[in-house]
């Protein structure tokens, strides 16, 4: 069965056909502008794909209550001219197919935990660090939500003590995300992430937050394994930099072996699906139509 998927992303958009086993035939990739230029490359890349469901998971925060008015909509997005944009109508005046719609990292984790790192797993959380920050779960093997979806890229964490950075964030400042995604090492230290491989400070103030931030999701949701992905986590020596502060924040709290110095490895991983996780977890979506 041919799927369509569709990853919207802040700066990006991936659109895809593939099938209900994972597998990807086709992809295209162009950037995020306004709605009106962007959707248009959507409605002509499926134009004649002949696609029986289509999926997407967006970036956010987008409406995911079926029973709610603006179901289907960008919503409080930073993005100003895609805030309140109705991205699954847009889809549905042209293609007479069922929409699934979640937000992107949510797919990730859904296709992560169906085809990837976290196969054969009912729970898992999908962490991306790029642009922004945003993580997904699936917890029992559904994709994780309620009075909306989760934001946890917008979480506060304590200031690390040689930090004076301000944070980016338009709506709470020095937040996850405002600390920790790729526009704040881009504002912090006036050059770009790959840029600062050499830096070592750099990084052990990255780690700090982004530790902080998985010893809560840890606390909180208790997943079975964390997949990490986005271009910030691409700097190879910045992983094990978080994995060694997880378990020092930790402190042998939560006794169990996958938190440990001889397990952590193989509990906080990079994507089993690569670059692809976004868009196959969109492809999930429009399989399931959720």
């Amino acid at each position: 069965m041919r799927i369509g998927g569709i990853e919207a992303g802040g700066t990006k958009f991936v659109c895809g056909v593939g099938n209900e086993h994972g597998e990807i035939y086709e992809r295209v990739t162009f950037p995020t502008t306004t709605p009106e230029e962007t959707m248009e490359k959507v409605f002509s890349f499926f134009q004649d794909k002949e696609v029986k469901a289509i999926g997407v998971g967006s970036f956010g925060p987008i409406d995911v209550d079926r029973a709610s008015e603006t179901y289907g909509y960008i919503t409080q997005t930073p993005k100003v001219k895609w805030k309140n944009f109705n991205i699954v109508g847009a889809l549905k005046n042209h293609f007479h197919v069922p929409i699934g719609f979640h937000t992107d990292v949510t797919a990730a984790a859904l296709a992560e935990s169906t085809w990837g790192a976290a196969k054969g797993l009912d729970s898992c959380l999908y962490m991306t660090v790029g642009t922004g920050i945003g993580v997904g779960a699936v917890i029992d093997g559904k994709p994780f939500q309620g009075l909306t979806h989760p934001e946890m890229g917008h979480i506060l964490v304590k200031r690390h003590p040689n930090d004076r950075f301000e944070g980016f964030c338009p709506y709470h400042g020095d937040c996850l995300e405002g600390l920790a995604a790729g526009p704040a090492l881009e504002k912090r230290w006036n050059k770009k992430g790959q840029e600062l491989t050499d830096q070592p400070e750099v990084w052990e103030i990255e780690s700090f937050y982004l530790a902080q931030a998985l010893m809560n999701y840890i606390l909180i949701l208790s997943p079975k394994k964390i997949v990490v992905g986005g271009g910030v986590m691409k700097q190879e020596h910045l992983l094990p930099l978080v994995r060694k502060q997880v378990l020092e924040l930790l402190n042998r709290y939560v006794a169990v072996p996958e938190l440990t110095p001889e397990n952590i490895d193989n509990y906080i991983v990079l994507p089993g699906l690569g670059d692809n996780a976004g868009l196959a977890g969109s492809i999930a979506f429009g399989v399931n139509g959720k």
